[in-house]
């Protein structure tokens, strides 16, 4: 099939090529995925979305009408298509189903020890020759109870991590997972975990009934010095009251691999040029506020298998093959 593959970087084209070998005739460009930019896929068969590409009604109409008919998404979350505009249109979708849940819970706990142990703090000082200790001050996390909301596989690889460091822990999902509960987590509603958590991490996808699960509301029934941690989708906090809970101190740390407004900043080298934003400009200014760059995911396992998911994908689709990694409306 030929595909023209949007928001491409160096990797995701070193590692698709790798695991096309020739099977389908892929493009790449640089572009995101948009109304206008669809438009570039003209005459091809199928394009292959990241996150941050947004195939929504108005792109996706201009996708059919370039004779596109496959969307491959590199990607387990798809909340940037509309799969409803897709079907009206005969667009078949795929997506990604698994990957490495382990690359995103390793990552959840690398930002939390980070944070609380202020080692990227460390490091800047001690490269300016500066060894005093003030400021560094961290806590144990043995023994602090932690609320996992989400524990599908992520979540419950993040559970059994943070149960290892001998952590109370406490979970919320609209269904058990068997392997958490056999740790002794303790199942409560989401009220209840933000009031007894000193630690909240975030696994759940972005739907409508996940959109700021965490808005004011929520913040303030949070244990005061929370400390929060979202590695899934920028949406599932409203920013600006996340904001209004760290400088009234309510949240006493953030580590943030994802943001809400990340499309057309995240995976962008934007060093030398004015940051547009200035919700994200006031959240960066908080020391006690971590974020990178919606990277959890990418390690070399994921890649390989995320390109493989998406060249097998793209077979599927050819071959009029039925597969688990594609999507229905609804």
């Amino acid at each position: 099939m030929r595909t023209l593959v949007f928001d491409t970087h160096s990797y995701d084209r070193a590692f698709l090529d790798a695991a096309n070998a020739g099977r389908h005739l892929l493009e790449y460009t640089t572009a995101q995925l948009d109304a206008q930019t669809a438009a570039l896929a003209r005459g091809f068969d199928a394009v292959c979305l990241f996150v941050n590409d947004r195939a929504d009604a108005a792109a996706m109409a201009a996708l059919a009408a370039g004779g596109v008919r496959t969307i491959v998404q590199r990607s387990t979350g798809y909340n940037n298509l509309d799969l409803e505009a897709a079907a009206r249109h005969g667009i078949a979708c795929f997506r990604v189903r698994d990957y490495s849940p382990h690359a995103v819970a390793e990552f959840a706990v690398a930002l939390l020890q980070t944070l609380n142990r202020k080692t990227h703090r460390a490091y800047n000082r001690t490269r300016e020759h500066n060894f005093r200790l003030a400021g560094l001050l961290g806590r144990d996390l043995h023994g602090q109870t932690v609320g996992v909301v989400g524990t599908g596989r992520i979540g419950a690889i993040f559970a059994r991590i943070m149960h290892g460091f001998g952590c109370l822990i406490l979970a919320h999902d609209v269904r058990p997972h068997p392997d958490v509960q056999a740790l002794g987590v303790r199942y409560v509603p989401l009220d209840a975990l933000l009031a007894e958590s000193d630690i909240v991490s975030l696994h759940v996808p972005l739907v409508p009934a996940t959109h700021h699960l965490l808005d004011a509301a929520a913040l303030s029934r949070c244990r005061r010095g929370v400390t929060i941690v979202n590695t899934s989708r920028g949406k599932l906090i409203d920013t600006e009251a996340l904001i209004g809970a760290l400088q009234s101190g309510h949240v006493g740390g953030v580590a943030l691999d994802v943001y809400e407004e990340e499309e057309g900043k995240f995976f962008r080298d934007l060093s030398d040029q004015v940051l547009d934003d200035e919700v994200l400009a006031r959240l960066m200014t908080f020391p006690n506020v971590l974020l990178t760059s919606h990277q959890a995911f990418f390690t070399h396992e994921a890649m390989t298998t995320i390109a493989g998911t998406t060249i097998a994908n793209l077979d599927a689709a050819a071959a009029g093959a039925p597969s688990p990694n594609r999507l229905a409306p609804g």
